[in-house]
């Protein structure tokens, strides 16, 4: 055995005491432990279990949990592992995927049209994705209860077809946030707690001008906000009054 490597193996057993020292003599605190640990987790990108973050191009470093008992970090941490669970079997059918994105007030789960849909209807038929759904619901009744779910339906710039019940992109996006409401309900979601929107084709998210631009305007997105304080719509409140 070479001399260097003799004094290198007795140099990493000395630091190896010398830590295993200063280990016995600390005192252990179980919230920084937990604190360190979210921050590591963060700092990786990675959920519980070495889930990753990244479902979609931007991060969603909110679901990161930085203390083990916030219950909002840990039901986005679920939600994030049944649209990965979700996408992994889409992938297996080459089928659209589901993305989970950080939103304004909160985050926001972005549905395919063609996932849920068949062309120019606004009826849930895939059973993927009705126990995808179905799981949705399961974490948000553990969700506190100062968050509300909007549900808001977008489409590309083709208007519907004439065999089509509904008249313009307007009523079939509509319709199709409800549609997506109607089963979270179902699932067992207060509804005091939801709302639908339609936008039509006015917000899209990609070009109209090609095939896949236009399957990824057609969408549905759930969104997650925490709901607005009374001290803040006082003060919209009294702004009105002053325009008054």
């Amino acid at each position: 055995m070479p001399e260097w490597l003799a004094a290198f193996g007795d140099l990493m057993s000395l630091l190896l005491c010398f830590f295993v020292l200063l280990l016995s003599m600390s005192s252990m605190d179980a919230k920084k432990v937990s604190e360190a640990i979210g921050s590591l987790s963060g700092a990786m990108s990675v959920l519980e279990g070495g889930t990753k973050t990244e479902i979609s191009k931007r991060r969603i470093q909110e679901s990161t949990p930085i203390e083990s008992q916030d219950e909002t970090s840990e039901a986005v941490n679920r939600i994030a592992q049944a649209v990965l669970d979700a996408n992994e079997m889409m992938e297996k059918g080459h089928g659209p995927t589901i993305s989970l994105e950080e939103a304004e007030e909160g985050f926001s789960i972005h549905l395919p049209a063609s996932l849920l849909f068949k062309p120019d209807q606004a009826k849930i038929e895939n059973e993927d994705a009705l126990l995808f759904l179905k799981r949705v619901a399961l974490i948000i009744e553990e969700l506190p209860n100062n968050l509300e779910i909007g549900i808001q339906g977008y489409t590309d710039n083709v208007p519907p077809s004439k065999n089509s019940p509904f008249v313009d992109n307007w009523e079939l996006s509509s319709a199709r946030a409800i549609s997506v409401l109607k089963e979270l309900k179902s699932d067992g979601v207060d509804p005091h707690r939801m709302f639908a929107a339609g936008f039509g084709e006015y917000h899209p998210i990609a070009t109209n001008a090609t095939p896949k631009g236009r399957e990824k305007n057609r969408r549905v997105e759930i969104h997650f906000y925490g709901k607005k304080s009374a001290d803040e719509q006082k003060v919209k409140q009294s702004i009105l009054d002053k325009a008054k």
